[in-house]
């Protein structure tokens, strides 16, 4: 149904595979910063509007391929299609955040929960495919989703929030109507994601967006343990083909020892962590993902070409040994790209991985290390 993947480097990176260059892709890379993601979005009329259309969804998913020689795409939608799919009514004024029409609060809203039709998600999948085929094979597609607790903050909240104090109030006050709506939430992501590898992606992601603004114990209980029941539904291959797992918390950079029991393959960091560390901790089990700071992309190119070789430095010597697993890197922001980001930006950072991570290889190459 597809064609063969001619570019394979990130999902060997993911499998900790030697690779030729480190690859790179940005979170919110198909997004606003794009002058053509803005025309589009004028056109479908709300975001939406964008994101419920195959045709649409497709385009804005390939137009930073158009202009970047990224390693991989991801499928354009948003964290919070499974909340509207529950009957919350999701919506999205131009230049706010996303807002809900109904919250969840109290014992008969938490009560009214249940895992969504997947039917009502089918222009997520339909996107899925479609975007997949007209990829044609240049580089996987990665489909994702919000975690059951990032999922959960904006179910009870209504919106996004400074303080998560209703969620929070919930989570401390009636900690079973938490854990009951985290299950469904869990469950939710595991048959979204699987539903999503079934239309066609070639690895899933899992974003814990709000991870890091709880307690240590908190987010044990409230986000570590929900991540792991996803994952432990999740699909390992499909038709032959091993399917990625990926996990991003922001601000999880104090529980890396925790995430690194994780049954996943990939553990995305944000810009808080050190890379060396961070390989050191958990690089024998699982690749890592990162970590640039966003704000680097507003300074001038040869700025950005040094911190960009500054991430990669950290990580270290690339993996070179094509005989077995070892230590490998995907090159990615701590967070998504900012909406204010000069395109060229992009350019000059992505340019510059590929660059220096090559040479990195043959450094490595000529003087005999295999890592």
């Amino acid at each position: 149904m597809f064609a063969p993947l001619q570019n394979d480097t990130f999902i060997r990176a993911c499998m900790r595979r030697a690779t030729t260059h480190t690859p790179v892709w940005l979170m919110r890379q198909a997004g606003r910063y794009l002058p053509e993601y803005r025309a589009t979005r004028a056109q479908a009329g709300s975001f939406m509007g964008l994101a419920t259309n195959t045709d649409y969804a497709t385009e804005v998913t390939l137009q930073p391929l158009e202009r970047y020689p990224l390693d991989a795409a991801i499928l354009f939608s948003d964290i919070l299609t499974i909340p509207d799919a529950m009957g919350l009514g999701l919506s999205f004024a131009l230049g706010e955040g996303p807002k809900f029409e109904r919250s969840v609060r109290d014992e008969a809203a938490v009560a009214q929960l249940a895992v969504p039709d997947m039917a009502k998600l089918r222009y997520v999948f339909d996107a899925v495919t479609s975007i997949r085929k007209a990829l044609n094979g240049r580089v996987p597609l990665i489909g994702f989703s919000g975690s059951p607790w990032t999922l959960a903050c904006y179910m009870v909240e209504g919106a996004g929030s400074d303080d998560y104090r209703l969620v929070k109030t919930m989570l401390y006050q009636r900690p079973d109507l938490m854990h009951k709506m985290l299950a469904i939430n869990a469950d939710s992501v595991a048959a979204y994601l699987n539903a999503q590898i079934e239309a066609g992606a070639q690895a899933v992601m899992i974003f814990d967006s709000w991870g890091g603004v709880l307690a240590d114990s908190a987010f044990h209980e409230f986000s570590l343990a929900y991540t792991a029941r996803v994952l432990a539904q999740l699909k390992r291959e499909h038709e032959g083909a091993v399917i990625p797992r990926l996990v991003f918390t922001k601000g999880g950079g104090l529980w890396l020892d925790d995430m690194g029991q994780l049954d996943c393959d990939v553990l995305g960091l944000d810009w808080n962590v050190n890379l060396r560390r961070a390989r050191a901790q958990v690089g024998h089990k699982m690749a890592l993902q990162g970590n640039l700071d966003p704000n680097v992309l507003f300074a001038n190119a040869s700025q950005i070409e040094a911190e960009a070789i500054k991430v990669l430095d950290s990580f270290g010597q690339p993996h070179t040994d094509a005989t077995q697993t070892g230590p490998t890197h995907i090159f990615n922001l701590g967070h998504g790209i900012s909406q204010h980001t000069p395109p060229e930006s992009v350019e000059v950072l992505v340019n510059a991985v590929h660059t220096h991570s090559r040479k990195m290889r043959l450094q490595a190459s000529s003087a005999g290390v295999k890592s």
